[in-house]
C-alpha cells in the first residue's frame, strides 16, 4: 500500500484538482484506492460525491484511530455507486480544524499513520489531500505517508512556496518520518503560449531537476466541469478531458513505480 500525501504551501495551486485527477485516474485503472480529506474545507469528499456531513469523517479518526472508529468513517465514493473497496473516502471535516496548531504534539502528529496501520490493507494506494498550510494536519499527512507530492503553479510565489514545502517535508523526515520521501513537484495550471509560465518551469527545472513531474497539468475549464459536477475526469466527454485524462494516468503511473520500488528496497 502506497501512500500518497498531495500537499502545498499556498492556496490556490489547485491541490485538490490533481488530488481528484489521480483519484480518476486509480478509478479507470481498477486500483483499489483510499483517499483521506485532510482539508477542513473538505473539497475533495464534494468533488468525490461523498456527503460532507457524514456520520463518522477524519475528525473522528484523529480523535480515536481505533479499528470501529475507521472502518465507520470510510465510505465509498459516488463514482463507484456504492461499490466499497473500489474508490473509498475518508470525508474532511471542518472539526478537523482543531488539529490544525502548529504546536500539535507527536501524539497526535502520528494518529493517522496508526489509524492506516488498522485500515484494510486491501488498498492499493492512499491519497491524502493537505490543507494548503504547514499546520498539524499537514504534518500528520507527511508521518503517514510514503511518499510526497507538491504541487504548485509556474509562478514566483508558488515556485517559492515549492521549495518550502520540500524542505519542511525532510524536516518531519529527519524527526518523525524515516521512510518518507518526495514524489516530486506537479506543476499545475500552465499555459502552454504564456512566457512567464515557460520561464518559471524552467526555474524549477533548474532547481530540482528530476523532482519536477512530467507531465505538467494544462489549464483547461473541463477540469473544473468535472469536479464541479463530482465526476471523474476519465468520464467527461470531449478530446481535452482525454488528453488530460492521459496526464493524470502518467502522473499515476509515476506513483505507483515508485511504491514498487519501496516494496523492493524493504525487501532487499
Amino acid at each position: 500500500m502506497l501512500v500518497l500525501s498531495l500537499s502545498s504551501l499556498k492556496g490556490g495551486v489547485g491541490k485538490t484538482s490533481i488530488t481528484l485527477g489521480l483519484a480518476s485516474a486509480a478509478h479507470a485503472r481498477g486500483v483499489p484506492t483510499l483517499v483521506i480529506d485532510m482539508d477542513p474545507q473538505a473539497d475533495v469528499s464534494t468533488g468525490l460525491d461523498v456527503p460532507v456531513s457524514a456520520e463518522m469523517d477524519v475528525a473522528d479518526v484523529l480523535l480515536s484511530p481505533r479499528p470501529r472508529t475507521i472502518q465507520q468513517a470510510i465510505t465509498p465514493s459516488g463514482w463507484s455507486e456504492g461499490k466499497r473497496g473500489h474508490l473509498d473516502v475518508i470525508p474532511g471535516s471542518p472539526r478537523s480544524a482543531e488539529f490544525d496548531r502548529p504546536s500539535l504534539s507527536e501524539k497526535y502528529l502520528r494518529r493517522l499513520k496508526e489509524a492506516l496501520a488498522r485500515t484494510d490493507q486491501s488498498y492499493r494506494l492512499v491519497l491524502i489531500d493537505c490543507p494548503p498550510s504547514l499546520g498539524g494536519l499537514t504534518r500528520a499527512a507527511w508521518v503517514a505517508s510514503h511518499r510526497v507530492a507538491v504541487v504548485t503553479e509556474p509562478g514566483l510565489f508558488s515556485v517559492a512556496a515549492a521549495d518550502r514545502a520540500l524542505r519542511a517535508a525532510d524536516e518531519v523526515k529527519r524527526r518523525l518520518a524515516r521512510q518518507l520521501q518526495p514524489l516530486g513537484i506537479v506543476v499545475n495550471r500552465v499555459r502552454t503560449n504564456s512566457l512567464e509560465h515557460e520561464y518559471r518551469i524552467n526555474e524549477l527545472k533548474e532547481m530540482f531537476g528530476p523532482l519536477v513531474l512530467s507531465p505538467s497539468v494544462p489549464e483547461r475549464s473541463v477540469l473544473q466541469q468535472a469536479q464541479g459536477s463530482a465526476r471523474p475526469i476519465h468520464s467527461w466527454p470531449g478530446e481535452t478531458s482525454a488528453q488530460l485524462a492521459a496526464g493524470f494516468d502518467e502522473l499515476l503511473e509515476r506513483a505507483l513505480r515508485a511504491g514498487q520500488m519501496r516494496r523492493r528496497d524493504r525487501g532487499a
